[in-house]
């Protein structure tokens, strides 16, 4: 069924109001699981269909597809493989996966264990004598960056002048002209410019010298796919840098935020550290780090529940409620680590599924397990707490705790 009714709702969910919590604003929008937009735009809230749609060949992510141009930053610039279809994404993400994970580097992320567990401990060590602490800030945000800044190549500290660039950029992925200021998109788009001449002035370093950097293997590789250029390596870079801690800041932070809501569960993991395998996976179902992903283009005709989407259409997917979908998760409000086959589109899913997830599954696990083994009977000081103004990238922007003594 597809209907016109539900623009409302959508609003509603976009709104800042509802950042705090938008579950009962998803299941809304899910009795209309394709919902009709007044733009001629479709969005699709529940689980089956989200799956669906996102192992068909005819849902395309490259926005040239689009009927409408987009007015996103992104859209302007050489684009990343996530906004391309095959063959061309898939020859980029084998090109980059040759050197950040199985079959070429297969010890890569769980190698880096040790350095990981380094990290969160030596932030955690800061904590000593502060009564109140900003997981976001002291904690959640420094972490996943000092991680990637060293996966890539990148100097650590850089990190001052591109954060400003990334935060820029992520305020334009959901820009609405009809709503918001040109500027916001403006200052996207310099960003994106600013960010991208930074990096291509790093690769330009590396190329014909050696190095065990992401950055450096891609200047120099030549598999059997070729090279990428270096307009494919920046894009590459650039995905990564900000793929590679924001979604992770969110997912860390989120992750503190539930467990002192469900203390019982804090106590449990203290208890059983092995918990944190499925107790990440029910977060990633749970509180995921990206809600939404604000556009796909139909490269032909689909069809989906019965709705035939027109060819290019931009298509809306609210990954998080698809997670909460009562007809596919059991109890589905409940946050229970101890939950059996758990699909969750937490990464998404099809050949776009994250090419970071299995970092970001280790990255949790372990600033996880051990802020809850050091903290000392910590406390939530606002609850719910501040939250960014994306809906798209959805987290706490602060998230202050107070702790006993140590």
């Amino acid at each position: 069924m597809t209907t016109t009714e539900t623009p409302d709702i959508l609003h509603r969910i976009l709104d800042y109001s509802a950042r705090a919590d938008p579950y009962p604003l998803y299941a809304e929008l899910r009795e209309t699981p394709v919902a009709l937009q007044e733009d001629g735009s479709y969005v699709i809230s529940a689980y089956r269909e989200l799956t669906g749609i996102l192992h068909d060949p005819h849902l395309s992510s490259d926005v040239r597809h689009l009927s409408r141009p987009m007015a996103a930053a992104e859209a302007r610039t050489t684009p990343s493989f996530i906004n391309l279809d095959p063959p061309e994404h898939d020859r980029l993400r084998r090109l980059a996966m040759r050197h950040f994970g199985p079959p070429h580097t297969p010890g890569l992320v769980t190698g880096m264990e040790p350095d990981l567990t380094a990290t969160v401990s030596g932030l955690i060590d800061d904590f000593a004598g502060k009564q109140q602490i900003d997981i976001v800030d002291d904690f959640a945000y420094p972490f996943p960056v000092t991680v990637i800044c060293h996966l890539l190549g990148v100097p650590r500290e850089d990190e001052p002048q591109f954060h400003v660039w990334v935060n820029a950029i992520i305020d334009s992925l959901d820009y609405d002209p009809k709503t918001d200021p040109k500027e916001k998109l403006d200052n996207g788009m310099q960003a994106t410019t600013d960010l991208r001449e930074y990096l291509g002035g790093l690769l330009e370093q590396r190329h014909g010298r050696p190095g065990g950097d992401l950055l450096t293997r891609l200047a120099n590789d030549d598999g059997p796919d070729g090279r990428m250029t270096d307009d494919e390596i920046v894009s590459t870079a650039n995905l990564l840098l900000i793929a590679g801690h924001e979604t992770t800041v969110n997912l860390i932070t989120n992750g503190v935020l539930t467990l002192l809501r469900h203390p019982r569960v804090l106590q449990r993991l203290r208890d059983e550290p092995d918990l944190i395998v499925p107790l990440v996976e029910e977060l990633l179902r749970y509180e995921p780090p990206v809600h939404i992903i604000p556009w796909r283009a139909a490269y032909s005709d689909i069809t989906v529940a019965d709705t035939v989407i027109p060819k290019g259409s931009q298509i809306m997917l609210m990954l998080a409620s698809g997670s909460r979908d009562p007809d596919r998760f059991h109890d589905p409000d409940r946050f229970d680590p101890d939950r059996q086959d758990n699909q969750h589109l937490g990464f998404g899913s099809g050949i776009h599924l994250c090419f970071g997830g299995p970092l970001a599954r280790l990255e949790t696990q372990i600033a996880l397990t051990e802020l809850v083994r050091r903290l000392d009977r910590p406390r939530l000081v606002a609850d719910p707490p501040p939250y960014r103004p994306s809906p798209i990238l959805r987290g706490p922007i602060h998230l202050h705790i107070e702790q006993s003594q140590w």
